[in-house]
């Protein structure tokens, strides 16, 4: 008899205005035992250098997400009959503390990864990102990352802080979170405060895709080769910054840069990360406040779910 997996309350079944508030509207548990995969949400926003609102993005996501359907018409690919797969719900963290949230972030982390599941966070700004790797380099070792963002936040420090959301790269490499080499930035653009500013990144072995680099033409090559790049084993996490996409299309950020990628873009990189083995991931930096449509965050959940049909094992049907 074949595995019965959670799947999405139907929006033939229930309006997708009504019924439950999670992730895709999943059915939800309070912690990852016999999951697959697992959703859970990081509403953190003391780590921002600009506009805040990211703390509300969790819960805006999941409202935004009940429009989703469980089949990709592109690809194929069903997520829901792939994979056990269910909402966990939020971190309770210190909306007081930085340091201290970091803490509570990371030690979440190890406990839940005590489970085999590959786990999903909804931010909260992208400092989350650095406990998260914390957790996950105790588990894979050193990781693989594909990070799409207008900026490589590799700051050494901000306004004295060695952690923030725009020094999180920095500090994973120095750590020895990532294999630089086997990280891939994409989308970076925009000023900077010195000519050197993507340097560092660079000179540490990471592959610097700038936004002018993809400018009107397809990323399916550079997927391409950032597969090879990074190899089919290896533990890869993805981390997507909706600010890495252009503002006409994402505007509810906090930092957000004109001359970003398209939605289309975005969706050619998710389904380019499909023969890569992804072992997680995250979706940061999306703000409610500036978000007066929805459409950041239900374009965020439309990323989420991508990132579901980019697994290793996603059934993909013809």
């Amino acid at each position: 008899m074949s595995k019965k997996f959670n799947q999405p309350l139907s929006g033939n079944d229930m309006p997708r205005f009504s019924g439950p508030g999670s992730l895709f509207r999943l059915p939800t548990q309070a912690t990852a035992e016999g999951l697959d995969v697992c959703f859970i949400g990081v509403g953190l926003d003391i780590g921002t250098s600009n506009r805040t609102g990211a703390r509300f993005a969790p819960r805006q996501i999941r409202q935004e997400s009940a429009l989703i359907r469980p089949y990709s018409m592109a690809t194929g690919a069903a997520p829901f009959d792939s994979f056990q797969i269910a909402d966990i719900g939020d971190i309770a963290l210190n909306t007081f503390n930085l340091s201290q949230s970091i803490e509570i972030i990371t030690e979440h982390f190890c406990e839940l990864l005590k489970f085999p599941v590959k786990p999903f966070s909804l931010g909260g700004d992208h400092t989350i990102t650095l406990p998260i790797l914390r957790a996950i380099a105790n588990k894979h070792g050193p990781v693989a990352v594909v990070h799409i963002d207008a900026h490589t936040d590799t700051n050494d420090s901000m306004f004295g802080e060695k952690i923030t959301h725009g020094t999180v790269f920095r500090r994973a490499i120095e750590e020895g979170l990532i294999e630089p080499k086997k990280m891939a930035q994409i989308g970076v653009r925009a000023t900077g405060y010195s000519a050197n500013d993507f340097d560092w990144s660079r000179q540490n072995g990471v592959n610097v895709i700038q936004a002018e680099d993809c400018w009107h033409r397809s990323l399916t090559p550079f997927m391409a080769e950032i597969r090879q790049q990074i190899g089919e084993k290896t533990p890869t996490y993805i981390s997507f910054d909706i600010d890495g996409l252009d503002p006409s299309v994402a505007p509810g950020t906090g930092t957000p840069e004109p001359g970003g990628l398209t939605s289309i873009q975005a969706l050619e990189i998710i389904r380019g990360c499909y023969g890569l083995n992804i072992i997680g991931g995250d979706l940061v930096e999306v703000s409610p406040p500036y978000d007066s449509t929805g459409n950041t965050a239900l374009l965020a959940a439309n990323l989420l779910f991508e990132m579901l049909c980019s697994l290793p094992g996603c059934i993909r049907r013809p």
